[in-house]
Parts: C-alpha cells; structure tokens; sequence
C-alpha cells in the first residue's frame, strides 16, 4: 500500500473488563494474528457498558466485540479473525 492509499477496514473494539480471563485469551489470539484493535473498560465507560448491554440480552458479558456494525458476544480470536478476513493459525 502506498502511503497515500487508505485502508477502509472496520475498526474492531473489544469491550472488557479488569480481571476477566476470556478478555485475556481474546487479545492474546488477536495479538498472534496481527489484528488492531481498540480496547474499553465497560467499568470506565459507562457508554461502553450500556452498549455491551444492548448487544448482548441486558448482561454485561465480556468480552464483547464490535466489528462495523456486526457484534459477537463472547467470540474466539478465530471468529474474530474469519469476519475481518484475517489468516487464522488454530
């Protein structure tokens, strides 16, 4: 890509929170694949908290992540990986 090219590839945010293992295994299997993303602590962004909420029945299950305007409650990095395309190793 040159440097004047522009990727349009959907930011990816993965909603967490302190002491949550599931968050832990998320990012350790994007971070092996080379995926971005964006990290919120639910339990500092009390937006982020309520649109953890709204996607996933009323709970604040973590993680969550958005993907455009695709949700997954509670994903593996390898269904992260499939939805953005990305090589997955598992």
């Amino acid at each position: 890509m040159s440097e004047t090219e522009t990727t349009n590839a959907p930011t990816i945010t993965v909603y967490w929170r302190p002491g949550c293992g599931f968050c832990s295994t998320l990012w350790s299997g994007l971070e092996l694949r080379g995926i971005e993303f964006e990290s919120v602590n639910i339990w500092a962004d009390t937006d982020a908290a309520a649109f953890v909420r709204s996607v996933a029945n009323g709970n604040e299950t973590v993680p969550t992540v958005s993907i455009g305007d695709t949700s997954l409650v509670n994903p593996t990095a390898r269904q992260v990986a499939e939805l953005v395309g990305a090589t997955t190793s598992d």
